[in-house]
Formats: structure tokens, sequence, C-alpha cells
């Protein structure tokens, strides 16, 4: 799986005969319910941080930025290898709030620099997450074998990009090109949110492919993967109209 939270193992572990004689199990359409109510709360504290630009409060925000994102990490890593249990509804509730903060903050970051940037941001997102939805249910896409190798191959290699450019970063380097306004850089960009966007797909197939074989807890967990994935997501295509807007 691309999605490093999209675990086989993390379905089937101590599942035993899978999901014959389970009260409840897990929906696609639950599971897509979790993850309006994680979007929910993730826009509380998103609006909060969010809100503290038009105050002028900026640095506040930035520090809220640093503050969510080492806790939403925290709490991603707790979830993913924590064993899975009905507390899944806490836990993935308190990751969607830390992530509010630290989208909330990097938003209104980067607005200072462009204005009406972030509103752009988020309904492209909206767009992009309806768009791989309706091209998943109407087969437009089928993810094939083939389709997830791909996916996650080039998932793979942006992650190591990225880990590079981390690592580089701490002796002053930059990788040539990577997050320049010029024409390659935007189209580095481009393929970068695609693959962002296409991994929904993959998201889709496997919560769907297990949907019925595991207790209906899970789809709170169904629902913290989209949300990792729609996070990243937002991410890049910020990163993609701030190298388009800079070149005006």
């Amino acid at each position: 799986m691309s999605n490093p939270t999209l675990r086989e193992e993390v379905f089937t572990k101590d599942l035993g005969t899978g999901g014959m004689g389970l009260e409840k199990s897990m929906t696609t359409s639950g599971t897509l319910g979790k993850t309006c109510i994680l979007a929910l709360l993730m826009a509380l504290t998103f609006g909060y941080t969010w809100s503290l630009q038009g105050a002028g409060f900026v640095d506040k925000a930035s520090m809220l930025m640093t503050v969510g994102a080492i806790c939403g990490f925290i709490m991603a890593m707790i979830i993913c290898f924590a064993p899975k249990n009905k507390y899944l509804a806490v836990t993935t509730s308190i990751y969607a709030l830390f992530e509010g903060l630290f989208l909330g903050g990097i938003s209104a970051v980067v607005n200072t620099s462009f204005p009406g940037i972030v509103p752009q941001a988020m309904l492209a997102t909206i767009l992009t997450i309806g768009g791989m939805y309706f091209l998943y249910t109407t087969k437009i896409i089928k993810c094939t074998d083939k389709f997830r190798k791909v996916i996650f191959i080039s998932t793979f290699a942006i992650a190591g990009v990225y880990i590079l450019q981390f690592i580089l970063g701490f002796f002053g380097m930059v990788i040539p090109g990577l997050f320049s306004n010029t024409p390659f850089g935007i189209g580095i960009s481009v393929i970068i949110v695609a693959i962002a966007a296409f991994n929904l797909i993959v998201d889709f197939d496997f919560i769907e492919n297990f949907s019925g074989q595991v207790p209906d807890y899970f789809e709170w967990y169904g629902g913290f993967s989209l949300m990792v994935t729609i996070v990243w997501l937002y991410i890049e295509i910020l990163k993609l109209l701030a190298k388009m807007q800079s070149r005006r």
C-alpha cells in the first residue's frame, strides 16, 4: 500500500476468521461517515488557528502549527502501532484536532505571503476528493494491481526525495528546482498533487475490500487513513498554488 497507515496486517491481525460472526462490521458508508466527522473536528481547530491571522497573531498561529505537527505525528504513531480497539474513536478524533491546528497554522502563514490562496486550496482539495470518489465509484479508474504498484512506487519515490531534502537541509542545501517557481518546479508539484490524488483511489479500494470483514470500530481507522492522504493532498495543492502565484 502507498498509504503507510493502510497495511493489510493492521486489518487481519488477530481477527481469526475475519468478519464471520461479527455483530457489527465495518462498511464503506460507515467509514466515509467517520471521515466526515474527523474532517469536521479538524475544521474546528483549523478555523481557530486560521482566525489568529485575521487578528494579527500570525506568530501564535505558527506556534500552534508546530504543536499540531508534532502532536499530530505522535498521535498518528499511536494509532498505527497500538492495538486496534474501541478507543479508536477517541484517538483518531484527537489526531484530527491536532491536524487542524497544523493545517490552520500553515495556512495562516502562507496566506500572509499569498492573500486568498487558502480558499482556493480548500476548494481544489474538496473538488479533487469528490472527483476521485466519482472516478472510483463509476469505475472510470479501476484500482488494478498494476495501478496500485505504480502509485506505490511513485509515492515511495516522492517520500525518498523529501527525506533526502530534509537531510540536505541540515547542510543548507536544496535539491535544484524542487521548490522553485520555475516551469520545472511547478511541473513537479503538479505530478505530486496527481499522485496524492490517485492515492485516494487506492485508499477507497482498500477500505471497500475490507468492508464486512472487520469490526465496525475499524471505520475510525479507515477514516483516519483517508485523512492522512487528504492532509497530504491539501499541503501539496497549497504549495502548487503558492508557486504559481509567486510568478505573478
